[in-house]
């Protein structure tokens, strides 16, 4: 079976996590000319009242690595039993 060429194509998904109006109603990936992009989508209306689709492209959206947990300072390496 050969492998599906999905070059200059993509999918837009319901941004199911979506919290402020301005992000995205849909995103997804994007394939332009061998990049892999993200496809963001907003539902608009237009002044006369029709409906369309605002879309911008940008690089791939990657998740923020969740804050890495705290580490302990570094131990003096002084002894502080020396009494001076």
């Amino acid at each position: 079976m050969t492998e599906y060429d999905n070059t200059n194509s993509g999918a837009l998904f319901k941004n199911d996590k979506k919290e402020k109006e301005s992000q995205p109603d849909y995103r997804g990936p994007i394939n332009v000319q061998g990049v892999e992009m993200e496809l963001a989508a907003w539902l608009k209306t237009s002044q006369k009242g029709k409906k369309f689709m605002s879309l911008k492209i940008g690089p791939k959206w990657e998740p923020k690595e969740s804050a890495a947990p705290q580490q302990a300072p570094p131990k003096d390496d002084f002894d502080d039993d020396i009494p001076f």
